[in-house]
């Protein structure tokens, strides 16, 4: 079953339900967004050259053409390419590149921010959501049905990894069908009479989880901020029922924060869902004390997006409740449709309680790297995927996440990949070595920090490596703080020992 055709079936169930909202006000009912959807695949496709498969990135805030456009690339059976607005302009012309995209949908302002960029790529066209053509394209011709297959790519996801170039991330239709009917099993069980506020990035996490709520007819509000506003989501819970939502720990930290000063009505709240970013045992306890239990908890990766384990905002709650210290230690049970082992170093099934790397085989586990063979066949082994995260797996079958063997750092609900980072300091002149790391932070989940060795006789400051950084990456991934020293503690083979810089880290 591929995307389209699901989404027909809920336009045939729920023609006259609400659709999509801005903020409190209804834009469109399901019969209205089809047609919307139609218009703008027939114009996709046209721009596309009428071939399938072609690439569609989509370089935008969160905004009401964010959600037609997704359903209007699988209409016509093209791929999405969903990128983070924060991205650097360099980032941003490799993605455009290497996923031979022939259309990239922004915005305003942001389109004049990045519109050399785009302009220096042959071929490439670029629509501006916020413009007067965009309207003439919702309001075109309709699309001709379309063969979708659900092997078909439907989205590729860019995530740096540890050499520091971007993978995409190959994801099917029958990939995200899977994650979707995991998440109505394991996650949150919804109808039409529900909505989903995207207060996180449509280009992640919260764009994933779309697909679910539409799936049963739910109502879809874009937050007229385009983000995440402590006084506006609270505002928007009080006036719209049933609201579900995707966050990250940091912007769940930020709700009990707020909510604990403000004490706003909490009826309408269901379900906040957890990911993106370890969730610490107090911060959860504090969220579920404050929002009342509407915790939910998933550990997922683009490779297997959304869809490893889970755990209900019930499980949650009851566990808390009767002090189930082991199932909140945790990240839940394996999802429903996905298998789950714990692997040794010679990728062997280890038994209950031995920590390994953790392993995932299933429907919602990718097809593999675009244009990338050699990370997807080492990524891809037996069968399953690789996940790099070490753990172990309880009697009880409970995972438990104890490291990141990739070393990601997350932040603010963020991936930053250290050797991404490691590679613009180095461009630097006067910088011999480096190693950054992760740091331990209330407010961010983690903080980027680098340990730096200059050269001798010349004295490195952090407003030239910051200046560096913004020149090449996001500044979200700009390192929070520097460490000169004169060298990297280093093993008999030359590797550098981060376990050893993460000791020192701890101890500043």
């Amino acid at each position: 079953m591929n995307l389209n055709k699901l989404f027909k079936r809920t336009v045939a169930a729920h023609r006259n339900s609400p659709a999509v909202a801005l903020g409190e006000h209804t834009l469109y009912t399901y019969g209205e967004l089809d047609q919307r959807v139609n218009r703008l695949a027939a114009s996709l496709r046209q721009t596309c050259g009428n071939n399938s498969g072609e690439r569609v990135v989509l370089f935008m805030k969160n905004s009401v053409p964010y959600v037609e456009l997704q359903l209007a690339i699988w209409c016509a059976g093209l791929c999405a390419v969903p990128v983070n607005s924060k991205l650097h302009p360099l980032e941003l012309d490799y993605i455009l590149r290497d996923s031979g995209a022939k259309v990239c949908v922004s915005q305003g302002e942001l389109m004049a921010e990045f519109k050399e960029v785009v302009g220096r790529i042959p071929g490439l066209k670029l629509i501006d959501a916020e413009s007067e053509s965009y309207d003439k394209m919702a309001k075109g011709n309709l699309e001709q049905s379309v063969f979708v297959s659900d092997e078909d790519l439907a989205w590729i996801f860019y995530t740096s990894g540890t050499t520091g170039r971007p993978k995409g991330v190959m994801l099917t239709h029958a990939n995200l069908v899977a994650m979707a009917m995991c998440f109505h099993a394991d996650v949150v069980s919804v109808d039409h009479r529900d909505a989903i506020i995207h207060v996180a990035p449509l280009s992640h996490g919260s764009g994933l989880y779309a697909i679910p709520m539409w799936m049963k007819g739910a109502l879809q509000v874009i937050p007229p901020s385009g983000g995440f506003d402590e006084a506006e989501l609270f505002g928007l819970i009080e006036r719209i029922e049933r609201i579900n939502l995707f966050a990250s720990p940091t912007i769940v930290k930020r709700m009990v924060n707020y909510a604990n000063d403000v004490c706003p009505p909490l009826e309408n709240l269901k379900t906040v869902i957890v990911g993106g970013a370890p969730f610490y045992l107090q911060d959860m306890r504090a969220a579920v004390d404050c929002l009342e239990g509407r915790i939910a908890q998933i550990y997922g990766q683009g490779e297997s997006p959304m869809t490893i384990s889970a755990m209900s905002a019930s499980e949650v709650d009851l566990a808390i409740k009767t002090g189930d210290d082991e199932m909140l230690a945790s990240v839940g049970m394996r999802q429903s449709l996905v298998d789950v082992q714990v692997w040794d170093f010679n990728d062997r099934c280890c038994t209950s309680g031995v920590m390994g790397e953790v392993v995932v085989s299933g429907p919602s586990v990718m097809k593999g790297y675009w244009n990338n063979l050699e990370a997807s066949e080492k990524t891809l082994t037996h069968g399953w995927l690789r996940t790099g995260d070490i753990g172990y797996l309880t009697p009880r079958g409970l995972l438990v996440l104890t490291d990141r063997s990739k070393d990601v750092i997350i932040s603010g609900g963020s991936n930053i990949y250290p050797r991404e980072v490691e590679e613009v300091l180095l461009l630097h002149p006067n910088v011999i070595e480096v190693a950054v790391l992760g740091r331990e932070s209330a407010e961010w989940g983690e903080d980027v920090c680098a340990f730096v060795v200059g050269k001798t006789g010349y004295v490195l400051t952090k407003q030239e490596l910051d200046l560096l950084c913004l020149q090449h990456i996001g500044r979200f991934k700009r390192p929070k703080e520097y460490f000169f020293i004169e060298n990297l503690p280093k093993n008999n083979t030359g590797k550098v020992l981060k376990t050893v810089l993460r000791e020192r880290l701890h101890s500043i």
